[in-house]
């Protein structure tokens, strides 16, 4: 159930990363409330990557889903 949430939140986070060639992929949503993504394409080697990850991505989740603690980038 909370892999469906945080899938549905990526789902309108994407188009903001698609539009630049860039876009993320859920990995794990830990039970300790940790969401695990890859970035792809442009933001994979982006220096900004960070800030996306953690101003739009992370951001955006804990905004719709509070249970959600942090989201962390994987290779």
């Amino acid at each position: 159930m909370l892999r469906e949430k945080v899938e549905a939140v990526l789902g309108k986070v994407k188009p903001l990363l698609q539009r630049d060639g860039g876009d993320v992929e859920l990995v794990d949503v830990q039970d300790d409330g940790v969401v695990k993504v890859r970035l792809t394409g442009a933001c994979s080697g982006c220096p900004m990557s960070t800030m996306t990850l953690k101003n739009a991505i992370e951001e955006t989740i804990r905004k719709e889903i509070p249970e959600i603690k942090s989201v962390v980038q994987v290779k």
